[in-house]
Parts: structure tokens; sequence; C-alpha cells
């Protein structure tokens, strides 16, 4: 296992002193409370509250700021004290806010974080036992009756789909205007195939950025439905297609074009499916190919992360995967996607990385 320097540093020898990592083995115990506790700090306003004070606040003062009971606010300071997302003053006791509880509050992959995992996963969390034992997204029972999430999407309860939504763009959007760059200013680009294009917004980008390209999205029919509507009188929309395609039947292949394709994009997708899958898509992938043709795979490879904060989210991110997605995908690392890559018979041309909030992008061609 190939890993980035932060995390080579944190992951291959031990960190923490005995109280410490007693500390931590509580806090993993205590965890499914400490997220809600958190959430509701957050939620009722009282971290606002004592962040946006000068010199802190009393447990009297929240109470009437907040129109909260004496109770609520007694026992959800003391749990964050303990948490670690406020700080007291003894003698005054005046509650102050900490640096983890203004991370709380002001980091946005933190906020996209906390709604995603309590509007999606935080129910379905209680099955990943039976998912993992199943390979079946068996927390999905919750949301829905569909195969994986992916089906149920455009039918989701409004404030769930806003939640994930908000997280799966959060993640793609901030690596967008890189990205453009590395598929159009390294490579002439005029037909692009966007696989799993979703609502469309890197089609949009595309056009936008190309006044000649031409856009068709690879996706499921009920997605290509949402992705016309959204793109539906934009600029550049008349140079976005759809190719409605379940790219889980191993016999439906990917459209061919006459005159060769330039591009084929995948951003976000390949961790949506199991190894065989991604082997299965990238083989019928370079049936469309030509020696000329670019692979772009965008993910957020967790060996590949330069601080190890993302490396811990991208790999709880698995476990949603595995309890809600579908059961049987996860956050990749390099070596996993390699060998997808060789075994669909292209290969690596070359690796960039820092993109956005953490993607890598892998370019591949036929191989030689």
């Amino acid at each position: 296992m190939k890993l980035s320097k932060d995390l080579h540093k944190k992951y291959t020898s031990e960190q923490l002193s005995a109280r410490e990592a007693q500390r931590l083995a509580e806090f993993i115990a205590w965890g499914p409370v400490v997220f809600q506790a958190s959430r509701l700090m957050i939620k009722f306003g009282i971290l606002d509250l004592i962040r946006d004070s000068q010199d802190g606040l009393t447990r009297q003062e929240i109470c009437e700021k907040t129109n909260l009971s004496d109770y609520a606010v007694k026992c959800l300071l003391e749990a964050s004290l303990c948490i670690g997302t406020i700080l007291v003053n003894p003698e005054t006791e005046r509650f102050t806010i900490s640096k983890t509880g203004w991370f709380l509050l002001n980091d946005p992959a933190t906020k996209v974080n906390i709604d995603f995992n309590h509007d999606v996963n935080y129910i379905g969390w209680f099955n990943l036992e039976e998912s993992l034992l199943n390979g079946k997204p068996e927390g999905l029972k919750h949301l829905g009756d569909w195969p994986t999430i992916y089906e149920g999407l455009s039918s989701l309860p409004p404030h769930v789909q806003k939640s994930w939504f908000g997280f799966d763009h959060f993640y793609s959007d901030s690596s967008f205007p890189e990205a453009l760059e590395v598929v159009f200013d390294k490579h002439t680009t005029r037909s692009l195939y966007d696989v799993g294009g979703n609502t469309g917004k890197w089609a949009l980008k595309c056009v936008e950025h190309d006044s000649e390209v031409e856009v068709t999205i690879l996706d499921l029919p009920q997605q290509i439905g949402l992705m016309k509507e959204n793109t539906k009188g934009k600029p550049g929309h008349e140079r976005i297609k759809g190719h409605g395609i379940n790219l889980l039947d191993k016999e439906a292949m990917f459209p061919v074009r006459k005159n060769g394709l330039d591009a084929i994009w995948m951003s976000q997708f390949l961790d949506c499916f199991s190894m065989e899958e991604i082997t299965g898509i990238l083989t019928r992938a370079k049936a469309a190919m030509t020696p000329d043709t670019r692979l772009y795979i965008m993910e957020t490879l967790w060996d590949r992360q330069r601080f190890e904060p993302a490396a811990f989210c991208l790999t709880m991110t698995s476990l949603y995967f595995t309890a809600l997605a579908n059961g049987n995908s996860k956050m990749y690392n390099t070596e996993d996607m390699e060998q997808c890559i060789v075994d669909a018979g292209l290969q690596i041309e070359e690796i960039y990385d820092g993109l956005g909030q953490g993607h890598s992008i892998i370019v591949c061609k036929l191989k030689q």
C-alpha cells in the first residue's frame, strides 16, 4: 500500500498515549450521541451564540436567548464540554467556543457531512452489519424499496434529496475549474461522453468552457429526464444530449461515434460500483475509444490525500456505499483503481493530484 506522506506518518505508527487512546475508545463507544448532541448545538443556535459573544455566555444567558429549558441547555453544554467543542471559565461560568467548535460551524465540508449523515445515513447505519454480510444495502429500506439508492434519487424526500445532492456536488464542483483545464487545454476535445452525468452540472461547465464541444450524458433513463429539466434553456444546452443506459447491464454498450470520440469523462462515478463492475464498465468504454480518445477518471482516492482528515472522511464514506448506496462499492485507493484499468485493457497515461477537495484525475488511453 502506497500512502501519501501525511497518511504514512499517521497510519504506520502509534500516535497516542495510553490515556489518549482510552479516551478515543470511549469517544467511539459514545459516537452516536456525540454526533447528535453536536448537531443540536448547531441546530438550536447555541454554538453560534457562543461564538459570536465577546466574553462567552453563561448557561442562563443561553437559556434566555434560545428559549430552551435549563435542563436541555445544561445537558448539551456539559456534553459539548466533554466532546471538546466548547470551553468554560470555572470562575465566571462563561462558555466560549473551542477550535473544534469553530470548525464544526465554519468548515463547509463539515457542514455538508453533518447534513448527509443525519438526513441520509443515520438510521441506515444500524444495518451496516447485515450489509457487510449480505453484500446488499440493507440500510436503504429506511428510505425506500429500491435495489440501490440511485434508482430512488428522484423519489427521496426533499430534505434527504437536498442533503444527498449537497454532499455529491460539494466534493465534485470544487474540482471543476482545474478539471476543465486538464480535459480541454491539454488535448483537443470536441466530443465528450459524460458517464453518470447526473443533473448535467459538468456538461454545462463543458459547453460554457468550449463553444464547440458536444457532450452526451450516459446515465439511467430517469436521470436523463432530470438532466434535461436542469439544463433546459441554459447556455449551450443544445449541445448536450442524453443517452439512457443501465451501466450495470453487461450487454449495454457505449454508443460508437462514426467520426471518433475525443474524451470520456467519469467523475465520482466508478466509486459507485464493485471492482468487477468497474472493470466491465471500462471494458465497454474501451470499445468506443480510438487511439486518440482519452478517458478521464476523477476520484477522491483516499491513499493520495494530502491531509489525514480527508482520508478519514473518505474511508467512512465507503461504509455509506455499503449500508445505503449499493452494498458493494467504496472509495478506492490507487492500487485498486489501477488494477481495474489494466484488467480492462487500458493504460494510465498520467495522474493529476490535488484538484479541489482532494480529487485526482487518472488519464487513460488504449493499451499499446
